[in-house]
């Protein structure tokens, strides 16, 4: 785990993570639980194989981001297994499509754990499916939502940490973010704010903002465990810089200049260029500061990607 202080850089690792905190600290973890979102099917109309990895559910609708989809259209009946199917709704040209499929919503995550696959990311490439991943990509404490990517920052947590962390009396909430295929979307805008950001619901709860904004009343430090958590924190933090408990979506984009209200600390892994997480990275700890910090990560062979290492950052003013 690299750490930089606000200062410099350190080299660390994830086990000595409460060294960098204080009782009564705040971890702010993300238990979004990744579903088996990745699907197969064959289009009735021309037999194709189409392949989809689901994305977000609104309405009763789900998106989905396909290929080729040049092979699909609107009205097209994916036949997924004998007693699964879906049809396309809507098209868009960004390879997306809109789809509804034929059961009922308390059916349909037994239907995709039978019949979907764990969705990786693209760069991790598999010959067949490995059964490790269903472990391995998915965080010790998920437990709510359809998330379709995991919070990745999260997998680095095991039940010795958690119990190094309670030893110092740090405290750990939750909150829950769909995270959504669009998490590995490129900006492709001449211009920042002309880049659409996905949407991804999120909920927090009264108990969790409560414990939030004491701690930070008493002048504790929030630390977001993830980029995930810290979009739901500011999110929904209000013109006092206090949280407030909510169920909505988000399409917010951070990225420089921006004022953080709610997050002090964020631990994340490490990210591409050109993506919106490198950007909240920069407007985070400083644009110079970011490339120096992944100058170091890059120099020290730092493994990057989601199961890669971590970084433990303060924010610039801190």
């Amino acid at each position: 785990m690299l750490v930089f202080n606000g200062a410099s850089i350190l080299d660390s690792q994830v086990i000595s993570l409460n060294n960098f905190l204080q009782e009564g600290d705040v971890l702010v973890f993300n238990d979004a639980r990744v579903i088996k979102a990745k699907l197969s099917a064959i289009i009735s109309r021309n037999s194709a194989r189409l392949d989809f990895n689901l994305d977000q559910e609104r309405d009763g609708l789900w998106q989905a981001l396909c290929r080729p989809a040049k092979k699909v259209k609107a009205g097209d009946n994916l036949e997924i297994a004998p007693d699964f199917s879906a049809l396309v709704i809507e098209k868009t040209d960004d390879g997306f499509i809109k789809i509804k499929f034929d059961c009922v919503e308390n059916e349909l995550l037994s239907k995709l754990e039978k019949y979907g696959s764990i969705p990786l990311p693209p760069y991790i490439k598999r010959e067949e499916e490995n059964k490790s991943d269903l472990k391995n990509y998915q965080t010790i404490y998920a437990a709510n939502g359809t998330a379709v990517a995991a919070p990745t920052a999260g997998l680095h947590f095991n039940e010795k940490i958690f119990s190094e962390l309670e030893k110092k009396k740090i405290q750990k909430v939750f909150v829950t973010l769909n995270v959504g295929a669009g998490t590995f979307l490129p900006v492709r805008s001449d211009f920042l704010q002309d880049h659409k950001m996905h949407s991804e619901f999120y909920s927090i709860s009264e108990e969790s903002a409560k414990i939030i904004n004491d701690a930070k009343k008493n002048g504790k430090k929030i630390v977001a465990v993830g980029t995930t958590s810290l979009r739901v924190l500011e999110s929904c933090a209000d013109e006092n810089g206090l949280v407030i408990s909510q169920k909505t979506n988000t399409e917010i984009f951070i990225f420089p200049p921006y004022k953080f209200k709610i997050v002090d600390i964020l631990m994340t892994n490490f990210h591409l260029p050109k993506s919106t997480l490198f950007m909240l990275i920069c407007a985070f700890v400083g644009k110079e500061k970011a490339f120096e910090i992944y100058n170091h990560a890059i120099s020290n062979g730092y493994r990057f990607y989601s199961y890669g290492d971590s970084s433990l950052l303060f924010k610039n003013d801190c």
